[in-house]
């Protein structure tokens, strides 16, 4: 697909391949810190739109030298690109490692994107002439499961030295950071801990290894203070893997606890429990009583009230979130259906009506309550900007990077300019620039533009069909719905041909390379090699394959298929109910969080795209149905299955 001619606004088409190696070569001499390949490729493209990456790399490559004009000059400059924030940032790290703070300060109010390293000196800073406000600030932020950067440790020591972070406090973060399975942080704390929580820290990777065996060798007796810490962790671990096992362990040892850490174990346990779909779940967060819950527990605890269709523990768990969570789509679309079935319909429907007005799963799923088409009028309709309007967008220097960057398949590069130069765009200039993308090919970037839009909508952008002509033979082959594999295309690539997961997923469909292997074996294709996934023609044809063969094996039904599509079939079996479940709350239910939100926007696209393709009306209701309880047959695995 051809690029437009902004490309060339500044430079004649002929030398846009030179400028490209050029840069390329720049960046990579920055990359081996060669200064003078840098100074000579850089002589060379003196009127590129990249320049702030280029002077990024020089000024990155020599400030070891000291402050040079350059850098203040550089950090004047309107902030134009999200690499002139990057290096003021890493700039001011520099200061504060050198204790430079009246400098520091002069320059951070104009830092933006501003990290966890980056603000922990800046409260080193603020200590300079407030010490006890400072250190308070670093108590908030000391509360984390996870490890903190170098700077905030400087603060941290402080505020422990003078008393400001308590002995409880340090107990309180060992939990989260053992709740966080972080064992190494749990460690580091455990040598801060007062001497009644004491315990052998090589304990915590002896439970952490085989909780089972730990547990086994513990006598039923009266534990220390630090004892306790490290058991109630073997248990928790225990629970992620055996809840039914860590339960009964628990028993054994349950008097040992105060009442409290009883409930808090609890409340762990059933947090793990409703995670492993197991129907005890409920029970068990009922044992907790009043111990807090965390928004993951409610969430979860919310989860097992729907596998189990009790409706009244739904309302009860979304009514005990914070007003912010329970303003999350997915549990004011719960909430509602629970009042629904109380006989509640007035208020039911009130929060219906104010869902069905978002472009989402439970939008959709709010609007069919409501007896309602979702989107009704609204998808096929068209936005055409003006010719003048395409000009003047085109023009922009964050847009021109972004479009270069693209093109020399700098990916992170390019969405990291795309974000910052539609970062305060309106309905109108998005839709903009998401045209200006997708006639550049550039789909994920259009649809990542025109899926923001508040008022003014362009489904056409937010839904485009490339590479349909390629696609019609697969589908009449397999018998698939184009729009179902639509729906898929767009989650799983945004149609970026070259698209590669983090797991080796690749291509337009996003096929593991074992099951890329696995296909072209059963489809008989002699001439298969790895490096074919990224054909566009080759990975349509493996992929329609793939999601033709995860269709017939789960009942012809695309929800639980989309769900084999992307985590596996084994595991989407697993996930089958004791009982029949409504597709919306198996969706709902998926532990992998990855997954479940994949598999709702799959099922939510897949509707948008069967109304722009004009095809027959189908509800997401329908589409989701009822996915069919566990039984003998349908836990069998597929034969020769991937």
């Amino acid at each position: 697909m051809k690029f437009l001619l902004f490309f060339l606004l500044l430079i004649p088409a002929v030398s846009v391949a030179n400028q490209d190696e050029d840069f390329l070569s720049a960046r990579e001499a920055f990359q081996k810190g060669n200064a003078a390949q840098l100074e000579r490729m850089i002589s060379r493209l003196k009127n590129s739109p990249l320049e702030p990456y280029l002077t990024y790399y020089q000024l990155r490559l020599h400030w070891d030298g000291g402050d040079s004009p350059a850098i203040k000059q550089f950090l004047t400059r309107p902030v134009d690109s999200p690499v002139m924030s990057q290096f003021r940032n890493e700039w001011l790290k520099r200061l504060a490692m050198k204790q430079r703070w009246t400098e520091f300060a002069a320059e951070f109010p104009q830092a933006i994107n501003v990290d966890a390293e980056l603000n922990c000196y800046a409260i080193q800073q603020r200590a300079q002439t407030n010490e006890e406000a400072a250190l308070i600030e670093a108590r908030e932020k000391w509360f984390s499961g996870i490890g903190q950067p170098e700077s905030c440790s400087t603060l941290f020591e402080t505020a422990l030295n003078k008393g400001v972070i308590t002995e409880q406090d340090i107990l309180n973060r060992t939990r989260l950071a053992l709740e966080n399975g972080n064992v190494t942080l749990a460690k580091q704390l455990a040598a801060k801990l007062p001497k009644k929580f004491e315990f052998p820290v090589g304990d915590l990777d002896k439970a952490s290894a085989d909780p089972e065996r730990f547990l086994s060798k513990r006598t039923p007796n009266k534990f220390s203070d630090g004892e306790r810490v490290v058991v109630s962790f073997a248990l928790q671990r225990l629970a992620k893997q055996l809840p039914q096992l860590a339960y009964s362990e628990w028993k054994k040892i349950a008097s040992n606890f105060p009442e409290a850490e009883q409930r808090y174990f609890l409340g762990r346990l059933a947090f793990e429990t409703a995670r492993a779909q197991n129907p005890r779940a409920l029970e068990w967060f009922k044992a907790a009583g009043d111990t807090p819950l965390n928004e993951l527990q409610l969430a979860w605890r919310t989860r097992a009230a729907l596998r189990a269709q009790n409706w009244h523990e739904v309302w009860v768990s979304v009514t005990a979130m914070s007003p912010q969570q329970q303003q999350e789509s997915a549990w004011r679309y719960w909430k509602a259906r629970a009042l629904k079935s109380f006989g509640r319909n007035n208020e039911a429907q009130t929060i219906f009506t104010e869902l069905s007005r978002e472009y989402n799963f439970y939008g959709q799923l709010a609007s069919e309550e409501l007896g309602t088409a979702p989107a009704s009028g609204i998808v096929t309709a068209r936005h055409q900007p003006s010719k003048e309007e395409l000009n003047w967008m085109q023009a922009l220097p964050a847009i021109q990077r972004t479009f270069a960057l693209y093109r020399m398949e700098l990916r992170t590069e390019a969405s990291r300019e795309w974000a910052w130069a539609t970062r305060n765009f309106d309905d109108k200039k998005l839709l903009v620039a998401a045209e200006l993308a997708q006639s550049n090919g550039m789909f994920d970037r259009s649809i990542n533009a025109a899926d923001r839009t508040a008022k003014l909508h362009d489904f056409n952008l937010r839904y485009p069909a490339p590479f349909r002509q390629d696609l019609q033979g697969n589908l009449r082959e397999h018998g698939l719905e184009e729009a179902w594999v639509y729906g898929l295309m767009r989650q799983e690539s945004r149609f970026a041909t070259h698209a590669k997961s983090n797991v080796g997923a690749a291509g337009l469909m996003q096929i593991m390379p074992a099951t890329a292997k696995w296909v072209a074996r059963k489809m008989g294709m002699r001439d298969y090699r790895s490096a074919l996934i990224h054909d566009t023609e080759v990975n349509l044809k493996l992929g329609t394959y793939y999601m033709k063969n995860v269709l017939s094996s789960f009942d012809n039904n695309a929800a639980i298929a989309s769900a084999a599509y992307n985590a596996g079939p084994g595991r989407a079996r697993h996930w089958r109910g004791e009982i029949p479940l409504e597709g919306a709350i198996y969706a709902e239910c998926i532990p992998f969080d990855e997954t479940r939100d994949y598999v709702k926007k799959v099922m939510s696209n897949t509707v948008y795209y069967s109304k722009l393709f004009g095809q027959p009306s189908v509800s997401l209701k329908q589409r989701l149905g009822i996915i069919e309880a566990k039984n003998q047959e349908n836990q069998k695995p597929i034969p020769d299955e991937k």
